[in-house]
């Protein structure tokens, strides 16, 4: 590997923040349990109220909405199976923390272009088995997906739900930083985040309440923590980061156009060196750090271990399965052929890249390509 990585992956987690860094390490040098009464346990309790409120913040939310979590997923997970719902619609590109959470779940259909099929919604909150179900019935759609960047239609989504009386649950994870969640919250009952996604610390996440909304009955019981909604002693090293990351994050939505400049680039001189290059949700509103491009002829898992000899960081799909490569299931669900889906990578940028790591990975994959295209057919 090359001494300098090009750190093209944000999506799976963002490079920790120095101040970050700073603030982690300095809660973990101060003793204390958040429950405890006493000046030690009260030091500990402010770290973590002053984090909820930076995280509040980000979304537009009372502070005493925010529910910590130990990730993204238990966020997911804590949303979907509160046993008062009724029935729980899915769309077909959420995360694998919300599909495995409600694997009989029906799925919400999405476009070629991979935005839900709001006809297809309509029909299936109309079904017996929703609007009949005795109970509110909860839909989740994500606001931006982690693979493609395509930005869902989110205030349509919640318009027709609740006008069948339904809550709605959004994993935010992705548009943290990059989208102004004070609107999204305007429009939902249920948000999750990820802190490191924004350049936190890992295996701390956050489900934040609307007014009308409860928890009542946790995933992890024991003590009265986070309002009696999880149970266990805070991870207040990881809150305290995970604020510092929700107060710079809020700031980097200026960024947005500089990436967005960098990434149409990219797949400009793509296209110019490889016209049978694809790239995925290209026709319609995506975050603009991201591109899901394919590389016909070459195995997503080639890119991936080639680029990685070269110094340069990215990914095939979602990074949440120990590692391992298989078919994507968002592409799957916009209808693209597994022969191409199998040729797709993720390049996901964020407030470090710059041109020079554009022209790194222009380089490296023309020269991938080449290689791909000279090697004796098996």
């Amino acid at each position: 590997m090359t001494s300098t990585t090009a750190y093209l992956d944000y999506n799976a987690g963002a490079p920790p923040r120095p101040a970050v860094v700073e603030a982690v390490a300095a809660a973990l040098g101060q003793p204390g349990n958040p429950s405890s009464v006493h000046g030690f346990g009260r030091a500990a309790r402010r770290l973590v109220e002053d984090a909820r409120s930076a995280v509040a913040g980000l979304v537009g939310a009372p502070p005493e909405r925010v529910v910590f979590t130990g990730g993204g997923s238990e966020a997911n997970n804590l949303a979907l199976l509160q046993p008062g719902l009724g029935a729980v619609l899915v769309s077909a590109i959420e995360h694998d923390s919300v599909l495995r959470a409600t694997p009989d779940a029906p799925r919400i259909p999405v476009d070629g272009a991979g935005r839900v099929d709001l006809d297809a919604l309509d029909a299936l909150l109309d079904t017996p088995e929703v609007a009949d179900a005795g109970e509110r019935a909860l839909v989740s759609v994500m606001l931006a997906n982690n693979e493609t960047g395509v930005i869902q239609p989110l205030a349509e989504v919640a318009r027709r739900a609740r006008a069948r009386g339904a809550l709605v649950h959004c994993d935010a994870v992705q548009g943290a930083g990059r989208l102004a969640l004070d609107r999204v919250w305007e429009t939902v009952d249920l948000l999750t985040l990820s802190a490191h996604k924004i350049g936190g610390p890992q295996g701390v996440g956050a489900l934040v309440l609307d007014a009308g909304v409860e928890i009542d009955t946790p995933l992890i019981v024991g003590g009265g923590q986070e309002r009696g909604r999880r149970a266990g002693t805070e991870n207040v090293a990881g809150i305290a980061g995970f604020g510092v990351a929700a107060r710079e994050a809020a700031a980097e939505i200026a960024d947005q156009p500089r990436l967005a400049a960098l990434r149409d680039d990219l797949e400009r001189r793509l296209k110019a060196i490889a016209p049978d290059m694809v790239v995925f949700g290209v026709e319609t509103e995506r975050l603009a750090n991201t591109s899901c491009l394919a590389m016909p002829g070459v195995a997503s898992e080639t890119q991936v271990m080639a680029f990685d000899l070269d110094g340069i960081a990215v990914s095939a799909g979602a990074a949440c399965s120990s590692g391992k490569v298989g078919p994507s299931h968002v592409l799957r669900a916009m209808g693209v052929a597994e022969e191409l889906a199998a040729t797709a990578i993720r390049v996901s940028l964020g407030p470090a890249t710059g041109a020079d790591e554009i022209d790194r990975l222009v380089a490296a994959w023309e020269a991938l390509r080449a290689r791909a295209r000279r090697a004796p057919a098996a």
